[in-house]
């Protein structure tokens, strides 16, 4: 037997043991609670990809002087930044790996859902079928039937997380440091950050093409995400503002030039 005959087959008998609580919904709901159950034990995963991200910001200043520094000088660019990141024993992709091992275990859960093994899509939501698609709900009943309106319930939570995602992150990069820019910066990293705010919106395209299944699969993983990330990075936000604040505050009660006294010399009178 496959994995995804294994995990399908698990998940029709997770199904089976709430059906007393959820009736003909039980399929679905087993769907939501395997993937927040999935998603919680990548959570130090997460939490470490995100501390990788957090140093990676933490040396942006310092990378943003050594380019205005040696800007002329690529080379010397080039060894300063790699100094720079074997003083602190980061690097320009800190955070990368965790991100990149959990991609495996996601390639798997959406495979499953747009399969599923088991007898997963049999089932229905609301009466529409988790194997259907939203092309098959509107002729069913058009976009306000009874099944088309289980998608645009789906619809509507991918819209609201996605631009929840999208202005925090427009958010985050007009209050981060200018990125240093050169030879040592990851390839690609400023394309990316103007599209990866974006990609949440190509969710909407996905939940419309795929099964029902694979459709509440990218909801529930995908508003996991925004939460998660919300509370990982509400810290990084939190020490960012109070070093604001601290800043600020110095520059206005910044000392002018003192006054003999105050620099211990003693006058006498004339």
């Amino acid at each position: 037997m496959s994995v995804f005959g294994f995990l399908g087959d698990a998940l029709a008998r997770g199904a089976q043991a709430i059906e007393p609580f959820f009736g003909t919904a039980a399929t679905a709901v087993a769907i939501v609670l395997f993937t927040l159950a999935v998603r919680a034990a990548l959570h130090p995963l997460a939490r470490a990809a995100v501390r990788g991200e957090k140093a990676r910001a933490a040396l942006a200043p310092q990378l943003a002087e050594l380019q205005r520094k040696h800007k002329r000088d690529p080379e010397r660019l080039q060894k300063a930044m790699a100094d720079l990141y074997a003083k602190t024993g980061s690097s320009p992709l800190a955070g990368c790996l965790p991100t990149l091992l959990q991609l495996p275990v996601f390639f798997v859960m959406y495979h499953l859902f747009s399969t599923a093994g088991g007898g997963l899509l049999d089932h229905t939501l609301l009466g529409a079928p988790l194997g259907g698609h939203w092309s098959q709900a509107l002729a069913d009943g058009g976009p306000f039937g009874p099944h088309g309106l289980v998608y645009l319930a789906l619809f509507a939570l991918i819209a609201a997380v996605a631009t929840w995602n999208y202005r925090r992150a427009r958010a985050a990069a007009a209050a981060a440091p200018t990125p240093a820019a050169g030879p040592a910066a990851a390839p690609g990293m400023a394309a990316m950050g103007k599209v990866l705010p974006l990609l949440s919106f190509g969710t909407l395209i996905t939940v419309a093409v795929l099964p029902l299944a694979a459709g509440l699969y990218m909801v529930t993983t995908t508003t996991w995400t925004a939460c998660e990330r919300a509370l990982l990075q509400r810290g990084r936000q939190g020490e960012q503002g109070k070093q604001d604040k601290r800043s600020r505050q110095g520059e206005a009660v910044a000392p002018g030039p003192r006054s003999a006294k105050e620099r211990g010399i003693v006058t006498t009178p004339q």
